[in-house]
């Protein structure tokens, strides 16, 4: 595990706060679900068309875990599949939203920094929790945030993007910057609290997502 760390903390200097997302025209969400009685897992990458936020693709692969949970870590356990998932994607996307924490993290390289770098693509963390760092309650209208820091450093935001529900985690993840990471967060927001790439990832992940003229590629990661 200590290697591991070691890793995160080497690639975390590579991730870009620079913002190279101008207007998408094609995002992807992310997620993955566990099967744990089996430590089976479903890594599912899903794209959407922009502005409209039209269902185009959905990518499903299957695998056995191998890689223990551990929190803080969990970029090593999910990163490859949904890797495979995105390499089965026959569209390009612009940008991607991912189901996790960006620079949101004790070493500053959560799944959303892995996956950008990855990729080679900006990159959103859009997570449903915090793993780290403290923050205000922010207002209760939909765009209300409030800064989330960390040893004095600001490494995200807890951003309201339905009117009083929870907010969601939103941090830099790869080639964009954390006004830019906000921005389109909101703007791929449909009255639900995630945003509709992720959203869709998180229904496909757990098999309840209804599919209608889309694209869906299926398959095993070795």
């Amino acid at each position: 595990m200590a290697q591991a760390k070691e890793i995160q903390t080497s690639l975390s200097s590579r991730v870009s706060p620079r913002n190279e997302c101008v207007t998408p025209r094609l995002i992807a969400g992310v997620d993955i679900s566990v099967e744990r009685a089996r430590g089976i897992a479903t890594g599912v990458a899903v794209v959407l068309s922009y502005p409209d936020l039209k269902l185009l693709e959905k990518s499903v692969v299957t695998c056995r875990l191998e890689f223990p949970y551990i929190p803080g870590l969990l970029s090593f356990r999910e990163a490859p599949l949904i890797l495979a998932a995105c390499e089965k994607l026959s569209l390009s996307p612009d940008l991607v939203l991912v189901d996790g924490q960006g620079v949101a993290h004790p070493r500053r390289m959560g799944l959303a920094c892995h996956l950008g770098l990855f990729l080679d693509k900006p990159a959103i963390g859009c997570a449903k929790s915090r793993l780290c760092g403290r923050h205000q309650e922010p207002g209760n209208e939909t765009g209300n945030y409030a800064e989330l820091k960390d040893d004095g450093e600001v490494i995200g935001i807890a951003l309201r993007t339905k009117p009083r529900v929870k907010p969601v985690y939103v941090s830099v993840g790869h080639k964009v910057d954390l006004q830019a990471a906000r921005h389109w967060v909101l703007a791929c927001c449909r009255g639900y609290r995630l945003p509709e790439p992720t959203r869709l990832a998180h229904l496909a992940a757990g098999g309840n997502l209804e599919i209608q003229e889309c694209k869906v590629v299926t398959g095993t990661s070795p």
